[in-house]
Parts: structure tokens; sequence; C-alpha cells
């Protein structure tokens, strides 16, 4: 490797182009062989540094949003679920009401599709650029009891609290003490204006108290979330 290029390469990793800095001798070398002219060079070596950032930016945003597994859009069988037609399907794949900050309410029984819409949807969201955050309802509860003794809970609840997107997996898995509901609170009270809500859940808001055992937090939760909302009701197919 000859003088020039390590100068150049030290001055690319400088200007923290890094990735340009890893390809410049090989794009150099196509670079003489199709006799490109300084543009076309500048301009095939900016482009290869942003697609990487990109990519990296994306697969960040993956680890962050915590899914239990990948589960797209186009994977779901849209057929087998009779209250979803496809123009509602397709509505809420263009996140209209993600930009609009509105907040989606799930519900359904066990087995209808409701934590796979919740993910595609967030999937959809992070292609789109959007920092996504998916959180089952249990290790919210733990997160939001440990946040004042551990940084790790800090670190994940300032994750969350940054995402344009949070997804609360299966509202009703537990219940809740009077503290938890307070928390619980709290937290939905610090998303609400700025961040959208996927929720999900076996049982509609008016059953939400037996969660929550307190009717205030329960009516002041639900103001919350259910400004500016849809719900939808997914059922099992029956064959």
């Amino acid at each position: 490797m000859n003088e020039t290029i390590v100068h150049l390469k030290q001055n690319l990793k400088t200007l923290n182009l890094t990735e340009a800095a890893q390809i410049v001798e090989e794009i150099l070398m196509e670079a003489a062989e199709q006799q490109w002219t300084c543009s076309e060079f500048l301009q095939r070596l900016l482009r290869h540094e942003l697609v990487r950032r990109e990519e990296k930016q994306l697969a960040r945003r993956y680890k962050w949003a915590s899914f239990p597994e990948v589960k797209t859009l186009d994977e779901f069988r849209l057929e087998e679920q009779p209250t979803l037609s496809k123009r509602q399907f397709q509505q809420l794949r263009e996140l209209l009401w993600l930009e609009q900050n509105y907040n989606l309410i799930l519900l359904g029984p066990p087995g209808v599709g409701k934590t796979h819409i919740a993910i595609g949807l967030g999937i959809e969201a992070l292609n789109n650029g959007c920092k996504v955050s998916f959180v089952p309802m249990d290790h919210l509860i733990k997160l939001l009891k440990t946040q004042e003794i551990s940084r790790s809970s800090q670190y994940r609840l300032r994750r969350i609290y940054n995402s344009d997107l949070v997804i609360l997996d299966d509202l009703m898995f537990m219940a809740m003490d009077r503290n938890e509901a307070n928390w619980f609170f709290q937290f939905v009270n610090k998303l609400y204006g700025q961040t959208s809500i996927i929720l999900t859940s076996n049982k509609g808001p008016e059953d939400w108290g037996e969660l929550l055992g307190d009717q205030a937090i329960t009516t002041a939760v639900l103001d919350r979330i259910l400004h500016k909302s849809e719900v939808i009701q997914l059922s099992v197919s029956v064959k």
C-alpha cells in the first residue's frame, strides 16, 4: 500500500468516514479500470459510507427493540382473521397512525395474532427509521420496580421513553398492586402525547380495572391510552 493511500485512509477515519476508509483502495482500483471521473469516484465512495451507516443504524434499532422473535406482516395469514379487512390491514401498515401519535389496542383471545401484528408493525416502523421498543407487561413491571436500584433498568427505561413506538404485550398477564399500578400510570403518562403505544390484551379496557385494582388509576390510564386510539378486536377464525 503506497503512502498516499495510507494518508487517504487516515484522513477518512479522522473525518469519521470509517466505512469509506475500509473500501477506498478497492474503489480506487475500480475507478482506474473503469476510468471514472473524480465526481463518480467520490459519489461511489460516499454512497458506500451512507449505505453501511444506514445498515448499522437499522441493526442497532433492531437490537434495542428487543423483539422476542421476528414476525413480519407479510407472514401474517390475514385470510384466517375474519375481523380484519385487507383495507384496514393496509392502513395499519402505512403507519399514518404512528405519524399522528395514535395508539393501537389489539384485543382478542390467545392465538389470534395480536403479538404477530404488533411485532410486524414494529418492524415496519423500524424499517421506516423509527425507534421501537417491545416490552412484555411482566418485564415492564420489573423494570419499573427496580429502576431506583438498577442501572440496567434505568438504561432500558430511557431507551423505551426515547422510542417513537412502544409495544406493550399482554396487558392482562398479571394483576398489579397499588404501587405497581401507580408506576404504570406514571410510565404511560411519560409516553403520552409524544410516543405511540401498541397494546395487546385478551380483555377490553372495561376490564382493565381488574388488573390495576384502583379505579382512579384505571381511569387516568384509560384517559391517556384511549385518547387518540384505535381499538381492533381480533377473533378466532371459524373453519
